[in-house]
């Protein structure tokens, strides 16, 4: 008697039973996927704009140039749309020819005064150049109107960089979203199915509700409730992972924190639970909704 009741106990536990284990592990596999995508792209993103922002562009001063015609031409740079504005600050240092001097000694080690007997350098204002100015034929023009300017000798910058930016940033991004996208895809169709398998254990049980005369609403209300919860508590893990990944990194490397700003990351964490919310709501209800219309025979 006491063994009929223990397995008539363990049947009625099994009533209206989910897997949801299985189904919360697969959403959280596959917003993992997806979250560390978004972090690589994010990252590429903000590696752009460091190197945008420390484009620098170097002017080089005629030697008799005073102070005070230095002053005028900084003033004249820092009122220029293209000059970098960060934090409230412009983008614009001097740099005296002795500074030059001793890098190149430094880097050569050879002392140019002994054979030359004059510092050959010449001062030079250093300034950045904002994003929306950095392309080749922008920064001719720059050249051209800086140049112009009484009191300039000549300007210098490297357009390799943004050759390599211009080239490879837009194809780099336009195949980050390709994937983005094929993978989201592959995601919805991998979550659906897992859902689908899931819910296949309580067709019997969404039938007999549909005899007793519950409504289809009625019937689905409970699962999505439970479905859309799950996909968040599947969200909010894998952005626990993420960022716990994230710190490791970067403790293990140096400046990659400087590469992004936080906002844009928990931003990225805020979409993951969205996402596996919506994801895990969508599939169920599709799942739902076949149950719902198949007869009785089709159960078995």
């Amino acid at each position: 008697m006491a063994k009929e009741e223990k397995k008539y106990k363990r049947k009625k536990k099994k009533v209206g039973s989910y897997q949801y284990g299985s189904v919360v592990f697969s959403i959280f596999l596959a917003l993992v996927v997806i979250g560390l995508l978004g972090m690589l792209m994010l990252f590429i993103n903000g590696l752009s704009t460091a190197v945008k922002d420390n484009f620098e562009v170097s002017i080089f001063l005629n030697k008799n140039v005073t102070k005070n015609q230095r002053s005028r031409i900084e003033n004249e740079l820092m009122a220029s749309p293209y000059l970098l504005q960060k934090e409230g600050q412009a983008g614009i240092r001097f740099k005296p020819k002795e500074d030059a001097a001793s890098e190149f000694i430094k880097e050569t080690g050879e002392d140019f005064a002994d054979f030359l007997g004059d510092n050959p350098f010449k001062d030079a204002l250093i300034i950045n150049i904002s994003g929306d100015y950095q392309e080749n034929t922008k920064l001719d023009s720059i050249s051209s109107h800086i140049e112009a300017i009484s009191g300039v000798f000549e300007v210098a910058y490297s357009p390799s960089i943004l050759d390599v930016i211009e080239k490879n940033g837009t194809r780099l991004s336009l195949y980050l979203l390709i994937l983005a996208v094929v993978l989201l895809i592959i995601v919805v169709l991998l979550i659906n199915n897992t859902i689908k398998l899931a819910l296949f254990s309580q067709r019997f049980l969404i039938r007999s509700m549909q005899l007793v005369g519950a409504t289809s609403g009625f019937i689905r209300k409970p699962f999505l409730n439970r479905s859309f919860l799950h996909g968040a508590l599947a969200g909010v893990i894998a952005s626990a992972v993420l960022l716990a990944a994230l710190q490791f990194f970067y403790n293990q490397m140096a400046g990659l924190e400087d590469l992004q700003q936080d906002i844009y990351i928990y931003a990225l964490m805020g979409a993951l639970v969205i996402i596996g919310s919506l994801i895990a709501l969508f599939s169920t209800r599709r799942a739902m909704n076949k149950y719902l219309k198949l007869s009785l025979d089709e159960l078995y």
